[in-house]
């Protein structure tokens, strides 16, 4: 059996569709039992389909850079 820790490490890794199939198992197993970690997983799956449906969009490296060097100037 893993731990609550270990069971929010699974669920994140879950989200981004990067738990093996094993931690998929032990998570769900976790889930069965505690009350805690069942309402994470819930709210982390709400999140990721709020996330999907706002289709945000990420800053390239190029834009990283120039904006790290503008807060770097006008600090």
């Amino acid at each position: 059996m893993i731990n609550c820790e270990q069971a929010s490490t699974i669920c994140n890794k879950k989200q981004y569709q990067e738990a093996s199939l094993l931690e998929q198992i032990k998570l769900s197993l976790h889930l069965m039992f505690c009350k805690a970690c069942s309402s994470f997983s819930r709210k982390n799956r709400k999140l990721t389909i709020l996330c999907n449906k706002a289709d945000l969009q990420i800053l390239s490296e190029q834009e990283k850079i120039k904006m790290k060097e503008t807060i770097e100037r006008s600090s």
